[in-house]
């Protein structure tokens, strides 16, 4: 079928992109077909391999298109001083960063099970990258003498997921500002790893 008037390969391609995410975030990737992603999009079925070859691809795209925008957002950020510094420093960029992206947050964390083994080894392969990030301030903090813990992989991990897991309760307009929360956060964060 040839494509739709008014179809254009810079707006319909996001357009795959953004319906993907939301119904796989929604749903989970195993239930969502391509033909769904379509009818949200509003296309045949046959138009989303004008954009993606298939729903693994797709599935690959949004997990590394998260990792992309996440490592280049944390690459412009300052990481100088002290380790207590660049902690709190991480911990109100990562709050900040995954907050507004929710469903990305959803599907890099609970869809990895679903890609390939390519392709998982690829995210994880980004995602080190961020973990090493504050394994780094961690053990900087260990070597000034305040940080201390029984080991600092375990801790990258246990703080990553303690602030990530922010995204499933947080709402906008609840009692408290992201600025409260992220001091509370902050607190939190400090004492688990403070010597």
């Amino acid at each position: 079928m040839a494509r739709k008037q008014g179809s254009h390969s810079d707006i319909t391609g996001p357009r795959v992109r953004a319906a993907a995410l939301r119904l796989i975030a929604a749903h989970g990737c195993a239930a969502v077909s391509m033909r769904q992603i379509a009818a949200d999009v509003g296309v045949q079925v046959g138009a989303l391999y004008n954009y993606t070859p298939d729903k693994q691809s797709l599935l690959f795209d949004l997990m590394r298109t998260h990792m992309d925008e996440l490592l280049a957002a944390w690459a412009a950020q300052d990481t100088a001083g002290n380790a207590m510094d660049r902690l709190e420093r991480f911990t109100q960029f990562h709050i900040r960063f995954h907050l507004p992206r929710t469903d990305q947050v959803f599907v890099s964390y609970m869809e990895l099970r679903n890609l390939t083994p390519d392709n998982f080894a690829a995210i994880e392969a980004l995602r080190h990258v961020y973990e090493d990030a504050l394994q780094d301030i961690l053990r900087a903090g260990e070597a000034e003498g305040v940080f201390a813990m029984a080991d600092t992989r375990v801790a990258t991990m246990a703080l990553i997921a303690l602030l990530t897991g922010m995204n499933n309760w947080y709402r906008a307009g609840g009692r408290l500002s992201i600025a409260q929360i992220e001091a509370i956060y902050w607190d939190m964060v400090r004492k688990s790893v403070a010597a």
